[in-house]
């Protein structure tokens, strides 16, 4: 197929929708009704931008199978068959179902392809195939595949061949990336308009294998109004950072405080102090025990210290009052808090984290161990509860464990619909919460709109990674960013440099210091 008629691929740097099964049938409805573009004329093109796809990957004069069902997908298919046969392959299509029960579109295209010369079975043969297009089902399944649906997609993933899925593996959910029983493990899933949800959460990415998202005519102009909910990010992180002032000097820059470490555990102080310079805030005191000195001011030479000595049970006299009065002057200082990593659960770590909440109303990020104090602590929740229409710029930053924690489920049950779960969290807190997974989500409270990050990589599976966020979170804060903004910029920045970790590392034995030493190379861009 010629050039000229290839259909504007869509995959462009910056801000991607992505959108759930209900939203895309309604744009793709908008279209046809209100902008008055045919429902056929939108399957030719997406059509013609499979086979495109399909021929800049496999030579003519293959032998091909379209596996077909009786929906709009299996339409889609016909004519992507009767596309590849006019062009050379040597095609035939399999309509899996009734025929009496196929869309009027689907019919209509297996009525050109049968007139064209291609011949249509009703059951996938024991021959071989070089190239298998799926188009059993597109984005409305909501049950189990069963029959001799579930039947099909097993022949198809029996077969050594090519796979390309129409719109998205069938089998897969398109809102959850949930496994329906079975589902076609594709080389390539061409996908139309925007991508779906369900090809970028887990497990569902995994089948989808190569991912091209092309324009067939529903465009943004398609929303009315109601734009998708969920978002993603790619390319250079160009306009996420806060800009530089040229006369600017190290007070200008930021200020951050960060409460991190316990007794002869340092690292995690260490690890989110020096992330908290290295997205350019100008200045970072770190608040740790008096043990752990030496270990940070070897490891973040630049950093200044807070060190407390133990002090009293209670916390109310003697060092404990002393060190209250310090941490006063200290919020005053500061123009963002980080409290939490490695700081434990116990008595002091409780009464660190009251006074970050209740002493100073800088923005404020709680993470790890902030989060389950915050789960055991009923009055800690009252209080966050209690103001969390005050204004206060706070992100929370919990991992599966943690937010299950603090959510009140298990983790499996957690990261079944994590968006939502998330955004119930952050409307309760008046915070916005960074559910951290192999994909992160970012709600934020009074937002509907909400993020999910595909930067990063299973490398970064690894102690330490989260210290690192939360303290790139609080440089971002203390340079003036919005609650919601940083934590966008954070995570997709964060996930970045661990992929130009891995690119020079491997996937095996990445390390948290490994990713705060690529961050100047992502930021750079």
């Amino acid at each position: 197929m010629g050039t000229g008629s290839r259909s504007r691929n869509i995959e462009e740097t910056g801000k991607r929708y992505l959108v759930s099964s209900e939203e895309m049938k309604r744009y793709d409805r908008n279209t046809i009704e209100y902008f008055g573009v045919p429902s056929l004329v939108l399957m030719e093109r997406a059509a013609l931008a499979a086979a495109e796809e399909i021929e800049a990957r496999c030579k003519t004069g293959k032998r091909v199978l379209v596996a077909a069902g009786c929906g709009n997908n299996g339409g889609d298919g016909a004519a992507v068959g009767r596309m590849l046969l006019l062009d050379g392959y040597d095609v035939e299509i399999c309509l899996i179902g009734s025929r009496e029960k196929c869309s009027r579109e689907t019919e209509v295209q297996l009525g050109i392809a049968e007139k064209y010369g291609c011949p249509i079975k009703n059951k996938i043969g024991v021959g071989e195939y070089d190239i298998i297009v799926d188009a059993l089902f597109g984005i409305g399944l909501s049950r189990k595949l069963e029959g001799i649906y579930a039947e099909a997609v097993r022949e198809i993933n029996s077969k050594d061949a090519f796979v390309c899925a129409l719109d998205i593996p069938s089998g897969i959910h398109a809102d959850t990336g949930e496994v329906m029983g079975v589902a076609a493990a594709a080389d390539l899933t061409v996908t139309f308009a925007f991508r779906k949800l369900g090809h970028i959460l887990y497990p569902g990415c995994r089948y989808a294998g190569e991912v091209v998202c092309r324009q067939i005519g529903i465009t943004e102009e398609s929303f009315l109004g109601e734009g998708p909910r969920a978002y993603t990010r790619q390319g250079a992180p160009c306009g996420l950072l806060p800009c530089r002032d040229p006369g600017g000097n190290k007070g200008t820059f930021g200020k951050v405080l960060v409460v991190a470490g316990s007794r002869n555990m340092s690292g995690a102080c260490k690890l989110c102090t020096e992330s908290a310079y290295r997205v350019g805030a100008g200045m970072v005191k770190a608040v740790t025990p008096e043990e752990n000195r030496l270990a940070v001011q070897l490891g973040v030479p630049e950093a200044l210290l807070l060190p407390y000595p133990a002090w009293e049970e209670e916390g109310l006299s003697g060092t404990g009052r002393e060190m209250e009065e310090k941490l006063r002057e200290a919020f005053e200082w500061a123009d963002a808090v980080v409290a939490g990593p490695g700081i434990g659960t116990g008595k002091e770590a409780e009464r660190l984290l009251e006074w970050c909440l209740t002493q100073t109303e800088k923005p404020l990020v709680m993470d790890a161990d902030a989060i389950n104090l915050l789960a055991g602590r009923e009055h800690l929740r009252h209080y966050l509860e209690e103001h969390a229409s005050a204004g206060r710029k706070l992100i929370m930053t919990p991992h599966v464990g943690e937010f299950a924690r603090l959510y009140g489920c298990s983790a499996a049950e957690a990261k079944n619909g994590l968006a939502q779960k998330a955004k119930e969290l952050a409307d309760r807190y008046g915070c916005v919460m960074v559910a951290k997974d192999a994909r992160t989500v970012a709600a934020c409270c009074g937002k509907d709109e909400w993020y999910l990050n595909t930067s990063g990589n299973d490398g970064m599976a690894t102690a330490g990674m989260g210290d690192v966020l939360a303290g790139m979170l609080g440089g971002l804060l203390a340079q003036g960013m919005d609650a919601a903004e940083a934590a966008v910029a954070g995570v997709y920045i964060h996930g970045m440099a661990g992929d130009l970790a891995a690119e020079e590392m491997g996937h095996y034995g990445l390390t948290a210091g490994d990713v705060i030493r690529m961050l100047g190379a992502v930021t750079r861009k």
